[in-house]
């Protein structure tokens, strides 16, 4: 983060404490001091300097209740004083600095250095010029002028070079600019709740300053440092900051300190920043990391490694978010993804592929070279070697050789990356339009892979616009919302106080932004549906909170994924207590002892009157996809006060006051979008919280499931019991038999979620591999979006643990979106297909092209220049013609690639020799008898520095020109016939092939010298363009022979199902992550405390594991601390919910030792991650660098 810049900031804020914190009661350092406290500590020393936290708002000048006035003076002067909530990020690589990356290419250096040797030649001339001796070396055909222009070649070979390179780092600038785009918008996005002259606001989180009364809730980041004023239910997970994975309560008695970085997991409250930006916690870890910034800058880029770049470039650039900067952003870029992508595994292995028969060819064409040179020379035409023509010679040796690095310049094709990013590049920012947010490159590409996408129901299948419908109040069942004078004032009373108090505050209805629209809802939106309802009752809930305020609320026990409910405790005149309750009516009403009656008094409410109100209220609600919503109450003596932390006792023998109805609309779109789903090969599953009978109603609406096919629609207890054995652990064969018929899983925990993921994900029931998708809003889901190969979160609904989970924001939560993904995803599958199938036939002529000419005539028909000039058509501007096409929907008729599709399939490599065979004849039949066709001069056997002839000008030219029209057949891989089909849709392409054509007009007319062209005529400019032209209707021709006929051909670059990343891979990719987490080392300054004590520990768990190690021991057994850092799979996964430890994890864990690196042939697998709760991520394909359970390791962290 450019130490630097951090310094400065830190030393303005220094002078500033000179002259008196600006006239606030505090100074920076004593809140700075102030916030590393903790707990009690922390309890005493405000007690001690400010007396209470109220105290500490006075000497902040800030008002508890309406915080700041957010005058823009006294904002700035704050500012000034604390500093701004803002990490100033790292320095963007200088064009300079990403040129000199790009000019670190092999084959380019080797050139270079080529055509440096060939100009210091051709400036040397040796004594006496004794023509004879040296024979053919310097051939008649040379005049004075000429020798003197044997410079040009090597200078022009210099400048393509330059080129190349200034291509390549433009593109590495700009996807660098775009993606710091990309991360400030998401920032800008990112606004807080905070108070200011009594209204609540949402402003960005970097106009946050000290002083400021922040609202906190379940769900959220903390943007900065802070002291909790007042906290419902608290409980915050610390675990980025102190890697402890058990959620913190907090309270402003007990332990008031809230720390940026850290997330909300549940309750809400209110808390008064201290510290902000480089102040605040997470700041100050930067400030220490920053200072190793510049020795880590040195380390890291040697090891920049192509693919590990691109994964860690698109890891978000941190910065304002002030939350967990760039050491979360390092560990997650590696722990997140740990498989490469379907993609890159198949791109890797098939450009080492080439490469290798690149380099094999290059090195016959030179040694060929050499061999007939000296044997013509010293052997048939007995000449001596003379010490004065040894420069002569050596220039022809430097020609061979520039002509084999020429060969493999053409045959590498270092355009394959450059393609995929800019493939990507393009997909990401169009699908910005699309409202998909892409957080990491890869997951673009995935997308298009997906063969089953697990949704939520509310708010991405549905509208998420609750408004309630039916009402059952008073022992009658209300079909649609009744006049508040049908009911008796009583219950009415009670029913709109249960709901105005016993609901988030920040929960409101406003007015309609335009006329005639519907009133806006903001917060909760099932609580919205609760307060619609009271408004539709002619009654308002801002009075009724105006008179009980958030601060006197007795005690709230908030909603949570376990309770399913939510209730509030206020304090009544008389001293007694009333609490109210609202919750899942299947689980309220189980509670309920009594029930209001239609004259408002209460009943008995038994058992049997319980299951008889489900079956005729309940479930017909359900039935009609309404989510029903039990509210009720219950009083309480004042004295003895109840025990108000012992639940279940609260919790029970409640009134019920009334069960309401409320719809939330199916999207629209969705049924349309899931049916694209379908057609496309991928399976939608639908994962709610919901009732089982709401969940199939809507997911027949939805068109996941339909009326009479053989489904399951399963609740959570139920899936439990089925994929679990006795002893409570879950089984993959059990989960095999379920999943494929699985489509709706209702009334499910997060767990649930995340083990029905998992369980896809690791199935081997299908001869695929499954993708899965997966999306999710709340911070619960952050381990199945995780988990997934591609998460979604919601943009709108979604909590900030959430977005930090996933790979990619829908910004506008619709599923049609993730449709759109789909589609953008196979695209940039196909970009790649089309680019590889147009430059694959380029290299193969090029290169045989080369080869066979210099076998033959000594020389390469094409020159280096040349050669570098139509590398430039086919590596850069064709990756960018073609990796630009725009998806069309014929994309989602067929069936996903999957893992082991290979790249390029038959039909492609069908068209690949087709069309090589065209153009090889052609170029052949002009080299050996052009000049008989054209009447020219023959240019073989050309002396050294021989002026170019027609006859290679129109050999280059008919080939660069079959290039262009073979772009055009290359638009359409599926053997599609109208490769013309959209062309227009596409102006790059268009813009692209014109360019390279008026380029090449000029290159041949006056390229002249350097790039060994003669003028042409137009006769010969029209033959030239004529038999480009063949290629079009050569490719017809080629469109009809049925690929099913041609047996022999092979399909190439896949991965195989066993070896998804074959050994010596996994060295480099063990390597490539030392390099990425060396930057995780910097977290080891603030490890060292514990050094010591988790040696000890890992001394005692090898002695007490060593009896079973036995022949066992592993190479990879991790267990000095350094290891044990920069391997992030270790990394207690801070989103896990924490279950406690179970007791048979030991034994499992022993079990698991004996089948270390075997596949998950046991159940025990599963369950060590689980069950302990802490998620270690284990699994087979990434045995490279994941500890397996049994490992000493895990077995530290569960003692941890």
């Amino acid at each position: 983060m450019g130490d630097m810049s951090n310094s400065d900031f830190y030393a303005k804020n220094q002078r500033n404490e000179a002259n008196h914190m600006g006239g606030f009661g505090c100074t920076l350092e004593e809140l700075r001091s102030l916030m590393e406290l903790r707990g009690s500590e922390a309890v005493i020393k405000i007690q001690e300097c400010y007396g209470d936290t109220e105290g500490l708002c006075k000497r902040l000048k800030t008002s508890p209740t309406d915080g700041l006035s957010g005058n823009a003076s006294d904002l700035e002067k704050r500012k000034l004083v604390y500093g701004q909530n803002f990490i100033p990020p790292k320095k963007p690589k200088t064009f300079i600095q990403l040129v000199w990356e790009a000019l670190q290419d092999v084959t380019l250096i080797i050139l270079e250095v080529a055509a440096i040797i060939s100009l210091g030649l051709s400036f040397y001339h040796p004594p006496g010029q004794s023509s004879d001796v040296c024979g053919t070396a310097s051939g008649g055909a040379e005049d004075e002028g000429e020798s003197q222009a044997g410079w040009i070649e090597g200078a022009a070979i210099l400048l393509s070079v330059i080129c190349v390179v200034l291509v390549t780092a433009f593109n590495d600038w700009s996807k660098e600019k775009q993606f710091r785009g990309l991360q400030s918008r998401i920032e800008q996005e990112q606004k807080f709740a905070v108070v200011r002259a009594g209204q609540v606001i949402q402003i960005p989180v970097a106009e946050i300053v000290v002083g400021d009364i922040a609202q906190i809730k379940y769900g959220d980041l903390l943007p900065s440092d802070g002291i909790l004023l007042q906290g419902n239910d608290l409980k915050i997970d610390e675990s980025s900051l102190t890697g402890e994975s058990d959620h913190v309560g907090k309270s402003a008695d007990k332990d008031p300190m809230l720390l940026s970085g850290t997330h909300v997991m549940e309750g809400s409250g209110k808390m008064v920043v201290t510290a902000v930006g480089v102040n605040s916690q997470t700041g100050i870890i930067f400030t220490l990391l920053g200072a190793g910034g510049e020795e880590e800058e040195k380390k890291s880029k040697k090891a920049k490694n192509q693919d590990g770049a691109a994964a860690i470039e698109m890891q978000p650039l941190k910065s304002a978010e002030g939350g967990e900067g760039d050491e979360k952003e390092k560990k997650k870029s590696s722990t997140t993804k740990k498989e490469k992508s379907v993609l890159q595994g198949k791109l890797t292995k098939l450009a080492v592929q080439i490469g290798k028969a690149g380099l094999l060819m290059s090195a016959v064409t030179v040694i060929i070279l050499v061999l007939y040179f000296a044997i013509e020379t010293f052997v048939v035409n007995k000449r001596q070697w003379l010490p004065e023509c040894t420069p002569i010679y050596i220039q022809y040796f430097v020609k061979f050789f520039i002509i084999g690095v020429t060969v493999l310049v053409v045959a590498v094709p270092e355009g394959l990356p450059l393609a995929v990013t800019i493939s990507l590049a393009y997909s990401v920012k169009k699908m910005m339009k699309d409202n998909n947010l892409v957080r990491h490159l890869d997951a673009c590409e995935t997308m298009g892979n997906a063969t089953a996408i697990c949704s939520d129901k509310t708010g991405t299948l549905t509208t998420n616009r609750m408004t309630a419908v039916q009402l059952y109040i008073g022992d009658t069942h209300y079909k649609e919302i009744p006049d508040s004078d049908s009911l008796p004032a009583k219950t009415l009373d009670i029913l709109v106080n249960a709901i105005s108090l016993n609901s988030a505050y920040t929960t409101k209805i406003l007015p309609p932004d335009k006329e005639g629209g519907l009133p806006r809802q903001v917060g909760n939106k099932t609580e919205c549906g609760l307060l619609g309802l009271v408004m539709d009752l002619k009654r308002d809930y801002q009075p009724i909170r105006d008179k009980i305020p958030e601060e006197k609320l007795y005690k709230v026990y908030t909603f949570n994924s376990v309770r399913k409910s939510m209730s509030t405790v206020i304090k009544l005149a008389d001293n007694s207590f009333r609490m109210y309750a609202k919750g899942a009516s299947e689980i309220v009403l189980k509670k309920c002892s009594k029930i209001v009656n239609s004259a408002g008094e209460p009943r008995i409410f038994r058992p049997r009157d319980r299951d008889e109100m489900v079956k005729k209220v309940i479930e017909p609600m359900a039935c009609d996809g309404l989510r029903t919503i039990c509210v009720a109450y219950r009083d309480f003596p004042g004295n003895p006060e109840p025990e108000w932390d012992n639940e279940n006792d609260i919790l029970t023998d409640l009134t019920c006051i009334a069960v309401v109805g409320i719809e939330d609309p199916v999207r629209p779109e969705v049924p349309e979008a899931i049916r694209k789903c379908q057609r496309a090969g991928i399976t939608v599953r639908m994962v709610t919280g919901d009732n089982i009978n709401t969940a199939r109603a809507i997911a027949i609406k939805c068109g996941i499931i339909h009326p009479g096919e053989d489904f399951l629609c399963l609740e959570g207890k139920d899936f439990n019991r089925r994929i679990r054995n006795e002893k409570g652990e879950i089984e993959q064969e059990r989960i095999d038999k379920i999943w494929p018929k699985l489509r709706v899983l209702a009334r499910s925990s997060p767990t649930d979620k995340h083990t029905l993921v998992k369980g896809i994900i690791d199935s081997t029931q299908l001869d695929q591999r499954q993708v899965v998708a997966v999306t999710g809003d709340g911070t619960n889901d952050g381990p199945a979006l995780k988990k997934a190969d591609v998460g979604f979160a919601m943009g709108i609904a979604g909590t900030d643990v959430a977005k930090e989970a996933s790979d990619i924001i829908l910004t506008d939560d619709n599923f049609s979106s993730i449709v759109k993904a789909v589609m953008w995803g196979r695209n940039v599958y196909d970009s790649i297909s089309k680019f590889l199938q147009f430059q694959l036939t380029v290299n193969v002529v090029a290169v045989i092209v080369a080869f066979t000419g210099a076998c033959i005539t000594q020389d390469s028909p094409l020159k280096a220049v040349q050669m570098l000039w139509v590398n430039l058509i086919m590596d850069t501007f064709a990756s960018l013609a073609l990796a630009t096409e725009p998806p069309t929907d014929s994309l989602l008729n067929r069936k996903p690639y999957g893992r082991n599709k290979p790249l390029i399939s038959r039909t492609m490599m069908k068209n690949i020799l087709g069309h090589a065979v065209y153009q090889l004849t052609l170029i052949f039949t002009l080299l050996f008898a052009g000049e008989k066709l054209f009447f020219i001069d023959s240019g073989r056997n050309a002396p050294l520095h021989a002026p170019p002839s027609e006859h290679y000008t129109i050999i280059f030219n008919t080939f660069v020109l079959m290039q262009l029209f073979n772009e055009i057949n290359a638009r359409k891989i599926h053997g599609e016939r109208n490769v013309f089909e959209g062309i227009y849709r596409n102006p790059i392409f268009c813009s692209i092939v014109l360019g390279t054509l008026a380029i090449q007009i000029v290159i041949v007319q006056f390229g002249g010298k350097p790039f060994s062209c003669a003028p042409l005529t137009i006769e010969h400019w029209l033959w030239c363009v004529f038999l480009g032209f063949g290629e079009l209707v050569w490719g017809q021709a080629i469109a009809t022979i049925p690929t099913s006929r041609l047996k022999f051909l092979k399909a190439a670059g896949h991965l195989t199902q066993k070896e998804e990343i074959p050994d010596e891979e996994l060295n480099e990719d063990v390597e490539e992550i030392d390099y990425a987490e060396r930057e995780l080392r910097r977290g080891q300054i603030l490890w060292f405390r514990g050094l010591n004590r988790i040696q000890t520990q890992i001394r005692v768990v090898k002695a007490f594991r060593s009896s079973l190690y036995e022949g066992l021991e592993k190479p990879e057994s991790r267990t000095s601390i350094h290891n044990f850092m920069s391997h992030p799979e270790f990394r207690i996964e801070d989103s896990q919910p924490h279950i406690p430890l179970i007791d048979d994890t030991d034994l499992e864990e022993d079990v698991g030792l004996k089948q270390n690196s075997s596949p998950p042939s046991s159940p025990n697998k599963n369950n060590n991650a689980i069950d302990s709760g802490i998620n270690l991520t284990t699994d087979t394909s990434k045995s490279a660098t994941s500890s397996s359970p049994g490992s000493p390791i895990h077995s530290l962290e569960t003692s941890l």
